[in-house]
């Protein structure tokens, strides 16, 4: 499949590598090491479309394909890839709620979340209830025209600093699994709602991850996502994006790392020489680039067969999110390695890129759930027609 960029796809990379070179390279250092939230930035890129890249243009989206969402957010994440990270989960958590919302629910927030001037926060992992999300036991009981919630949501992103929660929570049995999980736009200050402590954390310092409580926190029926037991389905639909987008943020990172490695080989030198002129070296450079170069096309298929809404949409995204991000994160190790005991310490960014793309292999389905559903795909029904 030739992936050519369109001159429009072309504007859209030269408009985020700006922007991400301009308004988030230079800060992402200070907001790692302070734990700053850059909603002022955040809100900029809003400006740009960035923060409604595939929602609606009805809903004040841009209406963009997976694919083209891709390229910018690979921008943004080589410049602050933890930022660039929490764009992409609030454009996923966005999408959600201008698809399955009610009007009232889109006319309250949908053009705010699509601008960035509100931020959302996607609230579906559980203190135990990780990559078995279908076993998830935040209730919402049904009291005439409002839902009461009760439960409680880990390792969210932006919680605490965001307005609006899109929240999974059971409206039936335990019994009925997955079939029993319902999906609700909750205002992040409603009455019952509390916030655990900022986490400390290896690296996506840049935004907040809290864990949150909900305790007899009422909703209207009107907030709800789409139909009773439509949850776990809207959740799933989300993550396949999701999915794409964190591989994305990883090969933006490992871009970054790349470029860096490359002008760093110029200019030190040892033995006399350039680390530049030691084949060792450059073998250890083209590995590098040849795995990103595959891991990026395999990201841009998999965005691909989502637009299209192919039949196996799925395992192509999460084929694609378990090689992009293990290639990521190998790829920024490499650049560490060649950096030498500089890559280690923080005045160059090798090591902040390292953190910050390592948990791009555990969250949207851990990199072993991702084998699972491509294993569950080819054992079922034979590998897809175009692997073969």
């Amino acid at each position: 499949m030739d992936f050519n960029l369109s001159e429009e796809q072309l504007a859209f990379q030269e408009a985020a590598r700006a922007f991400a070179q301009g308004e988030m390279a230079p800060h992402a250092a200070e907001w790692d090491e302070k734990k700053i939230f850059p909603t002022d930035v955040i809100a900029m890129a809003g400006e740009m479309g960035f923060c409604g890249l595939y929602c609606p243009e009805e809903n004040g989206g841009m209406a963009l394909s997976r694919l083209d969402s891709a390229i910018i957010l690979e921008e943004l994440a080589a410049g602050c890839t933890s930022t660039a990270a929490f764009i992409s989960i609030h454009n996923m958590a966005t999408w959600m709620l201008c698809s399955w919302g009610t009007d009232v629910v889109k006319d309250k927030w949908a053009a705010d979340l699509t601008s960035g001037q509100k931020l959302a926060s996607y609230c579906l992992t559980e203190p135990g209830a990780g990559s078995d999300a279908g076993s998830l036991r935040t209730t919402a009981r049904r009291e005439g025209d409002e839902y009461v919630l009760n439960g409680s949501k880990m390792f969210i992103s932006g919680a605490g600093s965001t307005d609006v929660l899109v929240l999974m929570a059971r409206t039936g049995t335990t019994e009925d699994g997955a079939r029993g999980i319902s999906a609700f736009a909750i205002p992040a200050d409603a009455a019952g709602i509390s916030y655990g402590k900022n986490e400390d954390k290896m690296g996506w310092n840049s935004q907040p991850t809290r864990a949150i409580a909900f305790e007899d926190v009422r909703v209207p029926a009107d907030h709800r996502l789409g139909d009773e037991g439509e949850g776990f389905k809207i959740a799933m639909k989300g993550l396949d994006g999701g999915r794409i987008n964190i591989a994305t943020c990883s090969i933006g990172a490992a871009q970054a790392c790349l470029n860096h490695a490359q002008a760093y080989m110029h200019e030190r030198k040892q033995f006399g020489k350039s680390l530049a002129s030691f084949q060792a070296l450059q073998f250890k450079l083209a590995d590098m680039l040849t795995e990103l170069v595959a891991a990026r096309q395999m990201i841009r298929l998999a965005a691909t067969k989502l637009d299209e809404n192919h039949p196996d949409k799925t395992t192509y995204c999460a084929m694609a999110k378990r090689f992009a991000t293990d290639v990521g994160f190998e790829v920024c190790n490499q650049a560490l390695q060649l950096h030498g005991g500089y890559g280690y310490i923080r005045e160059y960014p090798i090591e902040r890129f390292l953190r910050d793309a390592r948990v791009h292999q555990i969250l949207e389905g851990t990199n072993e759930v991702m084998r699972l559903i491509t294993a569950r795909r080819i054992l079922e029904e034979g590998a897809p027609e175009a692997l073969r």
